[in-house]
């Protein structure tokens, strides 16, 4: 477990959170220290100390936790505190194993139900994914891509389950993991060919290959962070 006064020496040149979104940047931070190692498989998260490190209440740092047990990330154990759950490259696998068997399904079913209107609007937003050269446009061109996947495939239960198991990684994806870009660009792009060609299995099948070259660079990218650190 990381010891106290290297977390508060890693907090402590945290800017001040902006109170409207004080929740969310905590989970990120705490998503953060977990990603790089600094809090383990376990390990108690110090929530006094994250909040007078950000310089929040505790009441976001709540927020924060029960947003990262929703995703997995962490176990609340009631009057013992928040506790990290197993993190490796085994979990890192399977988080992005079940996330392209989720994309994988919204394809499946665009591809079984788009209208030639779907397919044209899917293209118009694989053309953003395309032109992305930055990421936070990447990032920004991605969730419409799959936000139109969603709507299309015709089940908003999958827009729900996207979103809470999309903060394994900490901050912008494609800033954070290198390659990430490019992998996006081809998996979606072949996803999109398929759904063309009305052919389920193939936009199934692009969806998880694209996840699981994903998960490869996401515990390469963690390894090299952890690793920097020794």
């Amino acid at each position: 477990m990381i010891a106290p006064e290297s977390l508060a020496a890693k907090l402590g040149n945290r800017p001040r959170l902006d109170r409207q979104s004080a929740g969310g940047l905590v989970a990120d931070y705490v998503r953060e220290l977990i990603f790089d190692g600094d809090l383990e498989s376990g390990d108690r998260v110090p929530q006094q100390q994250i909040a007078e490190a950000l310089g929040v209440s505790r009441i976001p740092v709540r927020e924060g936790i029960v947003a990262l047990e929703r995703e997995g990330l962490v176990t609340v154990e009631p009057h013992r505190g928040a506790f990290v759950n197993r993190f490796d490259g085994e979990t890192i696998a399977d988080h992005f194993e079940l996330f392209g068997l989720i994309h994988g399904f919204a394809a499946r079913r665009a591809a079984e139900r788009a209208s030639p209107e779907d397919v044209s609007n899917l293209e118009e937003l694989a053309g953003e994914i395309g032109k992305a050269r930055q990421s936070d446009q990447m990032l920004r061109a991605v969730s419409q891509f799959r936000d139109e996947l969603v709507r299309v495939g015709g089940s908003a239960r999958l827009n729900g389950l996207m979103r809470s198991m999309g903060g394994i990684v900490p901050g912008n994806f494609f800033k954070a993991i290198p390659g990430a870009m490019p992998i996006a660009r081809e998996g979606f792009a072949k996803a999109l060919d398929a759904i063309r060609a009305g052919d389920g299995d193939r936009a199934d099948r692009a969806c998880v290959e694209m996840m699981r070259a994903h998960a490869n660079n996401v515990i390469a990218a963690q390894s090299k962070r952890k690793a920097a650190k020794k």
